[in-house]
């Protein structure tokens, strides 16, 4: 494959051509297994090509662990060689949540049967405004108590890393609900009309309610927003799956 814009020959298709600068794709879809991963390169709803990657993994428990990390760095080395604006990911949870640790990309979980298709029938929507602030940036509100100490303010960041996540509004601690076994979990609920979402954290007994602002504007893309910080959170162990 050429680069579009000088015709320099590009080592795979899809790659950022390094003689003008220019990229050659708008996106990266992630199909992860265990043992062997897909990365297809769009471009528009064009795919440019497709690249397998494969590992054998360890069974010594001494090993797994860095088996893994240079299996999701083969698959964050051949995302970078695109330069991508999205990247579109489904599969095994570990697999992925190592790519995602290496990547700074907007990245998105998906389900689909198909996901390239399904990545392709999106394509046509408006994207959305991504909002590049630190997490205390983007908390707000009257409330500043949150619940679960530390750790309720790690669920908070997972949420606040989401590119489309505005404010995050703390509500009031609601202490009468019934006591929980399986230390602190969050959910983010259904979307509103405007496209914003609620995020409950129970801690024990105690329950917050914290409002979350987002760029969807409207409920569809709010509902999509929705499933992907819910699935951040079961990456994270905050949420079952």
């Amino acid at each position: 494959m050429e680069c579009r814009q000088c015709a320099s020959v590009l080592e795979r298709p899809g790659d950022y051509c390094l003689v003008c600068r220019t990229p050659n794709a708008d996106a990266v879809i992630l199909e992860l297994g265990r043992e062997r991963a897909t990365v297809t390169t769009l471009d528009e709803k064009t795919v440019r090509g497709a690249r397998t990657i494969t590992t054998t993994p360890e069974t010594d428990g001494e090993h797994v662990n860095a088996e893994l990390r240079y299996f999701a760095g083969q698959i964050a080395d051949e995302v970078r060689r695109k330069r991508p604006e999205e990247v579109y990911a489904t599969g095994d949870r570990d697999v992925l949540r190592a790519v995602r640790a290496q990547l700074h990309y907007s990245f998105y979980r998906i389900e689909a049967d198909d996901p390239v298709e399904h990545v392709i029938e999106r394509k046509g929507d408006a994207p959305l405004e991504v909002v590049e602030a630190s997490v205390a940036e983007k908390l707000g509100g009257t409330h500043s108590t949150l619940i679960g100490g530390r750790t309720g303010r790690e669920a908070l960041e997972v949420v606040a890393e989401h590119p489309h996540v505005k404010k995050i509004i703390p509500g009031p601690i609601d202490a009468g609900g019934s006591g929980s076994r399986t230390g602190l979990r969050a959910k983010v609920t259904r979307a509103d009309n405007k496209g914003n979402v609620r995020l409950l954290i129970r801690d024990g007994s105690s329950v917050q309610e914290n409002r979350v602002v987002t760029t969807a504007g409207e409920r569809e893309l709010g509902e999509r927003v929705r499933e992907d910080i819910n699935e951040a959170l079961v990456d994270a162990e905050f949420k079952e799956a």
